[in-house]
């Protein structure tokens, strides 16, 4: 989990926060995800890295997007982090190292739940550089991804876990269902646009 209400400023161009109710979030954040994607090469290893756990209803979000992305069966990327197996605090690490080693020089995607003003819950945001999970709870963790998108499920800065405990379920499900469906959407077209490149050379 993640807090953005402890975050460094963040430049207007490589961050995008969009409300889940602007009609035009799912192109928002797909062409936001194509503009970073432009910046890998066509056989670059995407990996997608959901941190939180299914023991909390607000730190849920990134396994909901895990299992909603595993269930395409995709071969344009590697997912770590789903209800089933989740990626949290005790394996990150873990996870990192073996992803490291298996792949060389892979572009990383991570995607976490957090906590941020009243006036921004319910937005989601596609942030250039690594996240820092475990912050709006105090916890040391290394950071996670070239890209990362966020979803703010709650209020932060005073009792954090509750908060998490107590963060309604339907805005999780309908920020991981949009994360999803605009990442599966993003990786679909820049794989396509790859490939027409690759083939007028």
């Amino acid at each position: 989990m993640n807090s953005s209400s402890k975050a460094s400023p963040i430049p207007e161009m490589s961050c995008l926060k969009i409300s889940h109710t602007d009609p035009n979030i799912y192109s928002a954040i797909t062409h936001r995800l194509l503009f970073h994607f432009s910046c890998t090469r066509p056989d670059t290893q995407i990996i997608v890295v959901c941190i939180g756990t299914d023991r909390s209803t607000g730190d849920s979000l990134g396994p909901l997007v895990g299992t909603s992305l595993a269930r395409f069966h995709s071969p344009l990327f590697h997912i770590y982090g789903t209800l089933e197996e989740p990626v949290h605090a005790i394996n990150l690490e873990e996870t990192l190292s073996h992803i490291n080693e298996r792949y060389s020089n892979p572009f990383i995607i991570g995607i976490d739940a957090c906590l941020g003003h009243s006036t921004s819950v319910g937005c989601i945001q596609v942030v250039e550089g690594p996240l820092k999970p475990g912050a709006g709870v105090n916890k040391q963790l290394p950071p996670v991804g070239d890209i990362h998108l966020t979803g703010i499920v709650n209020v932060g800065g005073f009792m954090e876990y509750f908060v998490l405990q107590n963060t309604r379920l339907s805005l999780v499900m309908r920020l991981s269902d949009i994360i999803a469906s605009s990442l599966y959407s993003a990786l679909k077209q820049w794989h396509l646009h790859s490939k027409s490149a690759a083939t007028r050379e």
